[in-house]
């Protein structure tokens, strides 16, 4: 590191921080200093590992030499943490989502949208795969003529534990929120109207703590076009991430990359490795990449790609699509 390298804090030492953290500790364009983790055990073990030292959140934003803040605490957690801060002048990496009500969300919108507030960049990792970005590439280059059409296939290879639901925010805030930011970004587009399906088919445990784990999406366009988002808990065979887009002159798709390209040919058919199993895995690529535009962000080269606009939207769509299973009908979502 040198003296110009910008300093960072990882608050949260969670799947999500463990992953932030060794990205954010192998990126040589930041310096990790501090790590907040409730956990005393926990934050140790984590800390000798990151190379970096254990503080309170207190004592990490007094820090006046702090320039970044990379928020992977519990959701409920997220929105004080970010608005705490951004007060400190600090910019904030946030992972998705931003929280979980969209009546505190809308509350906090004049802080966090301020102009003057260091940057807020909250974390959609599916815009850095790589392979959904050559996917867009193509859309924009008209490669496949007008997009009438899109399917994005997003479906966990096994349920989480029961005790997840409760805090998770549920299928469409927690699991369908990202598909809800690709079809944004995918389309250009804002969607008129959200359709929604669900059930419980996967475990029963998800339907007793009040959430479902099956669903299928409708999102319809002013344009005409219609995006379906298909999403489970369990797969049964790897974690399954597809987009396909269809136009006015043919069709892109991106698959699932595979742990290796390796395929065995014998008379008993044809036999391949399999898909990635797990989306640390899946989407190790991408996690690196939004880091690298964090650095990007603190060094002053490019504003957050996502913010609070992107976060308000993925939530309103998800709580729309909530209101639309329990009626069963359609639900405008205006200009949002």
């Amino acid at each position: 590191m040198t003296a110009s390298t910008p300093k960072v804090a990882l608050v949260g030492a969670g799947r999500m921080g463990a992953i932030h953290g060794r990205n954010a500790a192998a990126n040589p364009r930041l310096d990790l200093a501090y790590l907040v983790e409730s956990r005393p055990d926990v934050a140790s073990s984590l800390a000798a590992e990151l190379g970096c030292r254990t503080a309170t959140f207190a004592e990490m934003l007094a820090d006046p030499s702090l320039a970044g803040v990379i928020v992977a605490s519990p959701t409920s957690a997220h929105l004080d943490m970010v608005l705490a801060a951004l007060r400190a002048g600090k910019a904030v990496f946030c992972e998705k989502p931003l929280d979980l009500e969209l009546s505190q969300l809308r509350a906090a919108e004049a802080e966090l949208t301020r102009a003057a507030a260091p940057p807020l960049y909250v974390a959609f990792n599916r815009r850095f795969d790589p392979h959904f970005q050559a996917l867009k590439a193509k859309l924009a280059s008209g490669a496949i003529g007008s997009l009438e059409t899109l399917h994005l296939i997003s479906h966990d290879p096994a349920p989480p534990p029961p005790s997840f639901i409760p805090t998770s925010g549920g299928l469409f805030r927690d699991f369908t929120i990202h598909d809800f930011d690709m079809a944004c970004w995918l389309t250009e587009e804002l969607p008129r109207d959200v359709f929604a399906w669900a059930e419980c088919l996967v475990d029963p445990a998800i339907a007793e703590a009040g959430d479902v784990d099956t669903a299928r999406v409708v999102l319809r366009y002013a344009s005409g076009r219609i995006c379906v988002i298909s999403n489970t808990r369990r797969s049964g065979y790897g974690y399954d991430q597809r987009v396909e887009a269809y136009g006015s002159n043919g069709a892109a798709m991106a698959g699932n990359p595979r742990t290796s390209t390796v395929e065995t040919w014998t008379v008993a058919g044809a036999l391949a490795t399999p898909i990635f199993g797990s989306f640390p895995a899946r989407y190790e690529q991408s996690y690196r990449a939004e880091l690298e535009h964090f650095a990007d962000i603190l060094a002053g080269a490019a504003t957050p790609l996502t913010g609070y606009d992107a976060s308000l939207r993925a939530l309103l769509r998800a709580d729309a699509a909530g209101r639309s299973v329990k009626t069963g009908a359609p639900v405008a979502l205006g200009q949002t």
